[in-house]
């Protein structure tokens, strides 16, 4: 019954958790970020997939003076608090929906573990972010370290989960074509 439950249902949990998870993200993307980028003429710390470090932290910082600084924590990051948590609910549906009848759930299991992990350092760069604008002036270099690899971190796990994904729709469709039904 369960499992009849679930595989019924996934596949629309995966396409309203996919809507809803966009929405944030253009939501961010065309309001907050784009804000933030031009109040500070500097591009957010959420869109830095390749890091940073803290001179170009005290930079954006600094360039977003106070009201810039509350903006972040109160419109950027009360946003991306959702939006990590329906990205992993998007990708994990989309992928036990997609390898519901795959012999050997290796990928399955694995494009699990990458949608959470991605989520977990999406939410732990949240809270070096947070934790920078509230030490600012005196953020510490291994603070900013810490948040900027936790930001490398979920754009990496956020890519190889979207590549399993889609890797879980090809076997699908593979299989579908093999004319492999368990």
């Amino acid at each position: 019954m369960t499992n009849r439950f679930l595989s019924r249902h996934m596949g629309m949990l995966a396409v309203g958790s996919a809507v809803i998870a966009a929405s944030i993200y253009a939501l961010m993307i065309s309001v907050t970020l784009a804000h933030i980028q031009a109040v500070s003429g500097q591009i957010p710390f959420d869109m830095r997939p390749t890091g940073y470090g803290p001179t170009e932290a005290a930079a954006l910082l600094d360039a977003l003076g106070e009201d810039g600084r509350s903006y972040y924590i109160s419109r950027q990051i009360a946003l991306d608090s959702i939006y990590p948590a329906m990205l992993a609910l998007t990708l994990v549906s989309a992928i036990c929906w997609l390898g519901q009848r795959m012999p050997n759930r290796t990928l399955v299991r694995f494009g699990i573990a990458l949608s959470i992990a991605a989520a977990l350092f999406d939410y732990l760069e949240n809270l070096g972010i947070v934790a920078m604008i509230w030490s600012w002036p005196e953020v510490s270099a291994p603070l900013v370290y810490a948040a900027s690899s936790a930001s490398i971190l979920k754009s990496v796990l956020t890519t190889l989960a979207v590549i399993s994904v889609l890797l879980t729709g090809f076997n699908r469709i593979r299989l579908s074509k093999a004319g492999f039904h368990p």
